[in-house]
């Protein structure tokens, strides 16, 4: 006779903890997680439904597991976006920038490997550390949210880290680090890592670009030191920008070794045959998508002009979003916008609230909103 089961065996650094996810709520106006607004045009749904259609004729098949035709499109693109020209062989895909970033610290990461990261920053960053059983520390940024580069110089000698996490534009401040700061972080991590085969190694420095498309006139893109640094990489996603948050492709770009380390730790057939036809009838229409950019880009700094114009602190953005505050009890001012439709985020440092970037229609019922609750 058996006896009754015991407890299940969880790890025990999971246990008593939720799972991430911010709020996902019914309400008129959705502006938390940082979305494009705007849904597909019916050019775009039309050419993605006719990709998958065709696609869907193959699915007795596993997919190409190296999808160099979705590669070679978003290298094409990025030559585009930034202005940077790379070997498709240089970019790497997967289900969202989260697998991007998982599979990273699955390959450099792991159990006696350390990853850092400067607070205030994605909170998601130490869920990738905490699943892959890499250690986490925390820095803190300086004045305005910018990196103190002393903070860095400091915590990469003290801690040794595998990885380093920077995202630029930053989230949820929007800051986005200039092309001097990024030099000065890879000269410092050059030799800052763990060490390996006896001698010090690279730290891998990661510049996630999520909101990258986002960042105003003259801030330039880290790809641009690629070519220079093999232990840099620049992580992208098509969920903001292109208003793709659905279809789950996140990508980077790296040192041919980066990309063989990675494929070590993938999962085979990670990216399904509709996900690669959809991804490249997207990419299709890119002209289209990046003209929507500039307009998000204006639409966002006329509300941080607004905000500022009515007495609150806004930090500089380069995304799609704005960080705005401060208020004695930013809960009481996130409810009452709430219970008037309207949902924005409560994260970052104590007092400040972030809103996503909306239509002008969206954008107007904030306002509304806002001055209604803090009035």
């Amino acid at each position: 006779m058996t006896g009754r089961p015991g407890p299940l065996p969880l790890r025990v650094d999971l246990e008593g903890l939720d799972p991430y996810g911010a709020p996902q709520l019914d309400v008129p106006v959705r502006l938390n997680v940082n979305e494009n607004p705007y849904a597909p045009s019916r050019a775009v749904v039309d050419d993605i439904a006719a990709a998958v259609r065709q696609a869907a004729g193959g699915l007795n098949r596993y997919p190409d597991r190296d999808f160099p035709a979705l590669r070679e499109a978003l290298a094409d693109y990025l030559a585009v976006e930034s202005h940077v020209r790379l070997d498709s062989s240089l970019i790497w895909a997967a289900n969202g920038s989260n697998e991007v970033m998982v599979q990273i610290l699955q390959a450099f990461g792991g159990p006696g490997r350390t990853v850092v990261s400067f607070a205030p920053t994605y909170s998601m960053y130490h869920e990738y550390a905490r699943d892959t059983n890499t250690r986490w520390v925390q820095g803190e940024r300086g004045d305005g949210f910018v990196l103190d580069l002393d903070e860095v110089a400091h915590t990469l000698e003290a801690e040794r880290p595998s990885v380093l996490l920077l995202a630029s534009p930053n989230n949820p401040t929007g800051t986005a680090l200039g092309a001097e700061d990024v030099r000065r972080v890879l000269d410092l991590a050059a030799t800052s890592g763990p060490e390996v085969h006896g001698v010090s190694g690279a730290t891998l420095v990661v510049i996630d670009e999520a909101y990258g498309e986002f960042r105003r006139e003259g801030v330039p893109s880290a790809l641009e030191q690629l070519a220079n640094h093999p232990h840099l990489v620049v992580s992208r996603t098509m969920s903001k920008a292109f208003g793709m948050a659905g279809l789950r492709v996140g990508y980077l770009a790296a040192a041919r070794e980066i990309v063989d380390a990675i494929m070590l730790v993938r999962l085979p057939y990670h990216l399904s045959a509709i996900t690669q036809a959809a991804a490249l009838a997207a990419l299709r229409h890119r002209e289209e998508l990046m003209a929507q950019v500039a307009s998000l880009r204006g639409d966002r700094d006329a509300l941080a002009v607004w905000l500022r114009g009515h007495g609150w602190q806004v930090a500089d953005s380069d995304a799609n979003f704005i960080l705005f505050g401060t208020f004695p009890d930013r809960e009481a001012v996130f409810r009452g916008l709430l219970e008037r439709g309207v949902l924005i985020r409560v994260v970052g440092p104590e007092g400040w609230l972030r809103v996503s970037v909306g239509t002008p229609a969206e954008i107007e019922a904030f306002t509304a909103a806002l001055k209604e609750v803090t009035a």
